[in-house]
């Protein structure tokens, strides 16, 4: 669900601001209202600067090896610019090693030769000159016309010089190249020196890692802390030739109570009021345990606005089902708990969440393979085992998987048009929701009419959802207008099957991740029996990594179709318009 918020607007004399504003930072409950569209110059200097921060903390955190240390000898700022240094320093050395590293390829062919040879036989009218040539184009007659020495063969090329006197012209049709400067062995030693000193220089990150990167993260959140400050600043309003200011914001109506508390407290003259149509007020969320966890796959979208209804509760237990439709294998579900399970006693606090998340999805998955009857890619509804014997009736198979993937798309779509008869009333007025009702009687005739025979209502049903369509298709336009409008909207059904027939990809894609299964299943078996000594071994080795990649390709498939379900049919069938804006308060 959405908490309800309430206008605040505060009359704060100037010379008092800035202990207003460092004291209602202290409360962190108020986000401000920013009237201005554009964010100033310098505001925007220290996002980027903010940026940079992140960016070295992130790389900061992967490498630290401890965590308690602070060298309280420097601060903050000092540690970034020492970081801009040293990051400076290893491009350098990293674009002279990438050059190197180029000249060490081109020089390689050649050899290990003398750069003092080279030089006394110039010296001496001496010139030794290198070629390049493909194998077929070489030619026997050059060595007895020159004097030639081949270098090295590789990759169908000759490489070979060519010792003449200065100024000779000779006729050889092959590529010549430029005398390298120096032989290959001391380009290697100098590129050790580039590397060791690479390595010093990320030693020193290293160490500021472990010494500093708390200082970093302080001087982050300071920066932090100063542009939402200015930006306040920036969208106060000055009344009264600047001799008072004029600041407005939003509080959640949950956090009410202590944030009006502290304002009588601090004698501080204030106007509440509630939003209009007109005002963009900020989106905070307040779901059960359950829906909570699925906040960030909704986000991923667009909050919702603020006069519409949060869907996360609504579509939450059907992307759960779906996720295990998508995979439909109970083995893979144990799999996804045992790893979520483990992985949520040593990662960070914030991300225990997304283990739960994959926890539940787990679930889905097992209850879905337990449906399907499918199990590490064994096909528990052909099989002879006895465990399994008496759960085979329960079992759907592919048909009936195929026809269930029908049926939850049929209830969901249903469920949205349910969800935005409910929010049109809730926004406007039960005429606004008519439509919404038609579609639903509409539909539900239909199925009964023509699939289920459950009454004998005939086409009355039919008849009443139709009316409601196109009598209350614009409830503000005459009745002309309406009618036309309605006959219009009831091309709509055809986007309705649409609709219904893609979650036909939850039943494809539960089939190909069980077939995939059944392939590894089968090849694992053909190597046990195929090769003699260690077929076990290699048996259990692709069983292992066979299935695991299957886990891996068929779950980012079983996440991402859900979430198109869930965006495109769903979010579509409910009416959802999004485009919240988040809550952010001003605070420490």
């Amino acid at each position: 669900m959405i908490i309800p918020m309430v206008k605040y607007s505060f009359l704060v004399y100037h010379k008092e601001y800035s202990s207003f504003l460092d004291s209602i930072k202290n409360v962190g409950v108020l986000d401000v209202i920013k009237k201005k569209n554009e964010v100033a110059e310098t505001i925007k200097e220290k996002y980027n600067l903010i940026k940079n921060i992140n960016e070295f903390i992130k790389k900061l955190e992967k490498i630290a090896t401890e965590t308690t240390g602070k060298d309280n000898s420097i601060d903050g700022k000092d540690v970034y610019g020492n970081l801009l240094n040293i990051n400076k320093q290893i491009e350098t050395k990293q674009q002279q090693l990438n050059q190197l590293k180029k000249e060490i390829e081109q020089v390689s062919p050649w050899g290990d030769f003398s750069a003092s040879i080279v030089n006394n036989l110039n010296n001496n009218n001496i010139e030794l000159r290198f070629f390049v040539s493909t194998v077929k184009k070489f030619k026997k007659e050059w060595e007895q016309q020159y004097a030639v020495e081949a270098i090295e063969s590789s990759y169908g090329l000759i490489y070979f010089v060519v010792f003449c006197k200065k100024g000779d012209v000779l006729n050889i049709d092959a590529e010549e190249v430029r005398t390298p400067e120096k032989p290959v062995s001391e380009l290697q030693e100098y590129r050790k020196l580039i590397e060791n000193d690479i390595d010093k220089l990320e030693k020193e990150i290293l160490h500021i890692a472990n010494t500093n990167l708390k200082k970093l993260i302080e001087y982050k959140e300071s920066l932090e802390e100063n542009c939402e400050y200015e930006e306040v600043i920036e969208n106060t309003q000055k009344e009264a030739s600047e001799k008072v200011m004029l600041l407005e914001g939003w509080v959640p109506k949950n956090k009410e109570d202590e944030f009006i508390e502290y304002l009588t407290k601090s004698d501080i003259l204030y106007i509440k009021d509630k939003p209009t149509s007109e005002d963009r007020v900020p989106i905070l969320l307040k779901n059960n345990k359950f829906s909570k966890l699925f906040e960030p796959i909704g986000g991923l979208f667009s909050l919702p606005d603020y006069k519409e209804l949060d869907l996360t509760p609504f579509f939450a237990p059907f992307f759960m089902m779906f996720f295990g439709f998508c995979l439909s294998d109970a083995g893979y579900g144990v799999v996804i708990i045992i790893g979520a399970t483990i992985a949520k006693l040593k990662v960070k606090p914030k991300l225990k969440p997304f283990m739960t998340l994959a926890q539940l999805l787990g679930i889905g998955t097992i209850i879905f393979g337990v449906i399907s009857g499918t199990l590490f890619g064994i096909n528990l509804i052909e099989t002879e085992i006895a465990v399994f014997s008496s759960f085979k009736q329960y079992m759907l198979d592919s048909d009936k998987m195929f026809n269930l993937a029908l049926i939850l798309g049929v209830i969901q779509i249903l469920f949205g048009l349910c969800v935005k008869a409910i929010n049109q009333t809730r926004q406007y007025n039960w005429q606004y929701a008519m439509p919404s009702f038609g579609w639903i009687i509409l539909l539900l005739s239909l199925l009964d009419n023509y699939l289920l025979e459950l009454t004998q209502l005939g086409a009355i049903p039919i008849y009443v959802g139709l009316g409601l369509i196109v009598l209350f298709s614009d409830p503000k336009a005459n009745i002309f207008v309406r009618l036309g409008k309605g006959l219009w909207d009831l091309y709509g059904i055809t986007g309705i099957f649409g609709d219904v027939l893609s979650y036909i990809r939850l039943f494809a894609l539960g089939i190909s991740s069980a077939i995939l299964g059944f392939v590894i299943n089968d090849i694992s078996l053909q190597i046990r029996d195929g090769i003699p000594f260690v077929g076990w071994l290699l048996f259990g080795i692709f069983l292992i990594v066979g299935h695991t990649a299957n886990i891996l390709i068929s779950s980012l498939g079983s996440f991402v179709h859900p979430m198109r379900l869930t965006f495109v049919e769903f979010y579509k069938n409910a009416g959802f318009s999004g485009g919240g804006k988040k809550y952010k308060p001003f605070k420490k």
